[in-house]
Order: structure tokens, then sequence, then C-alpha cells
């Protein structure tokens, strides 16, 4: 053991040196990245991560772009897939308004279908975001389709605030680091969006997905898994159920890298896999309020 941490050791120490003796900012560039990467990146331990690590700290990017090259490659090592380099114009031209507000359709036997689409807005958005679903509801429902099909992602915490009247009071989901674990229930994801806290609403809830739901699209629909009251129709998701942190570096660019897995109230955790729905269907819809129809409490 302490034979495998000296060579570890040296192994870093000449990766440093060499990062060094090129000399330029485009090799600090890189060692800043590795050095994120290395404290925090969920996959950024064993034998396949020190091979990605050394050969990036051993190499003399000519510039700027060759740099980001070799951080873009070390990345997805550290992080899995849903980890990526945004670079500097990406930074600067994100565009958040490529997102919309929720939708909430209220049928005639009772049933709300609500559309759930991905957020990236501010969080003056995200109060809209949320409480325009919240003053659709109904409290007498018979119940609900929360429909995530294309919701890829973005900020969760509006997405959950707005449909947690269908949620009960405990753990939702956990967010598991190399380092720490992080517990989400109501009083958290409330507290996070400065939505207050309204009625449980205690009806069947059906979830739609498809596998352009990802990320906190996924994350909603984990919030979910393990209710006797709850099923999910679609296909599998596209399986980027994850935590992702960011990071700035020097030249504005921005490292978004995963640092944590899902973990649902059942035990369960998920990461890079695509979750499957407890129904697969072509018409999830349909079969949805079907089983809402159908469902006694």
């Amino acid at each position: 053991m302490k034979q495998k941490l000296f060579i570890n050791m040296i192994l870093l120490l000449v990766g440093t040196v060499m990062a060094a003796a090129c000399g330029d900012a485009n090799s600090r560039y890189v060692k800043k990245a590795i050095r994120i990467m290395d404290k925090n990146g969920i996959y950024a331990q064993g034998p396949e991560w020190e091979k990605a690590k050394q050969a990036a700290l051993t190499a003399c990017p000519a510039n700027l772009e060759e740099a980001q090259e070799i951080v873009a490659q070390a990345c997805k090592v550290a992080g899995g897939k849903h980890t990526f380099l945004m670079t500097s114009d990406k930074v600067v031209t994100n565009d958040t308004s490529e997102w919309a507000m929720p939708t909430v359709e209220l049928m005639e036997n009772d049933i709300a279908v609500i559309k759930l689409p991905r957020f990236s807005g501010n969080a003056e958005d995200g109060i809209e975001y949320a409480n325009t679903v919240l003053k659709g509801l109904s409290d007498d429902l018979r119940g609900v389709v929360i429909d995530l099909r294309g919701n890829s992602g973005g900020n969760m915490y509006p997405m959950i605030a707005a449909i947690h009247r269908f949620l009960p009071n405990d753990i939702l989901l956990k967010f598991t680091s190399r380092k720490k674990t992080i517990i989400i229930n109501k009083y958290y994801i409330m507290n996070s969006t400065g939505i207050d806290e309204q009625g449980r609403i205690e009806c069947p809830v059906a979830l739609l997905t498809d596998d352009w739901t990802g990320s906190s699209g996924e994350a909603v629909m984990l919030c979910f898994r393990g209710l006797d009251y709850s099923r999910t129709f679609g296909i599998p998701t596209a399986g980027y159920a994850s935590a992702n942190n960011t990071y700035p570096l020097p030249d504005g660019s921005m490292l978004v890298l995963t640092i944590g897995e899902d973990v649902a109230r059942t035990g369960e955790v998920f990461c890079d896999d695509p979750i499957a729905p407890d129904v697969v269907s072509e018409t999830p819809m349909e079969d949805a309020i079907k089983w809402i129809e159908s469902y006694k409490q």
C-alpha cells in the first residue's frame, strides 16, 4: 500500500514538473483543471484516472485550443458522460431562454396534466415557473399526469417545487459524492426556491418519460420512486441521473463536472444508465390516464 502511494506521488510529481517545464498559461490551465477533477470528479480514482491525469499533466499544449482539448478528454474520465467543458464563447452566449414555462390542463375527469419542461432561468423565473403549476391545481384532483418527456434538465428545484403538493414529507432524493451526501426534502426545496409550501394533494401520480428525460428531469422522476401511488410510463430515460457542479477556469471557460450520483428513497443508485419506466408504452398518456381511472385509493 505504501509502495503504491509512493509510486503515485512520484507520478504526480513528474507530471507537475513536466507541466511546469512547459511554463506557459496553457499548461497552467490544464494543471488547474486537473486539480479540480482530481479533488471532485466522481470517477477521479483508480488506474484509468491516474493514466488520464498523467497524460494531461505531461502534455505541452501549443495553444489554448490544445489545452482545452486535453481538459475535455480528461474530464470525461473524471466525471463520465454528464461532464463537459464549456468554452468561454459558449459561456458568454449561453442562452437561458431555451426553456419554457410549464402548463397545467385540467381534464373533464378531474385529472390534471402537467407539462414540466426543462428550466434554466434565474431565481425570479423559478418562482414564476413553480407558481404557474401551483396556481393551476385543484385540491380535489382524481389524479395527475406529470409529463417529463423532453425535459433534459437544468435547475431541478423549481421543477420539484412546482409539483411538491404530490410528494410526501420524507427524503425525496439524495446526492452522494466522494465526500458527502446531500439530502433533498421538501423543506430544502421550498427554502431554495422561496416558494411557500402548500397542502398535500393525495391522488395517484403518473409520470411520462422518454429518451430525452435526463438529469434534473430524471431527478424529478426519482422523487416519486418507491411510492405506491405513483407509476411511470413511456420509454427509458437518457441516463444522466447524476449531480453536476460548475468550476470556472482562467480563460473564462467552465468545467461542468459530475460529482455525485442520484440515490432514490428505495436505496437504488443511479448515474449513467437509463432508467426504465414501470410500464414501457408507445401510448404513455393514454395508458397513464387509464391507470389513474382504474386506481383504487
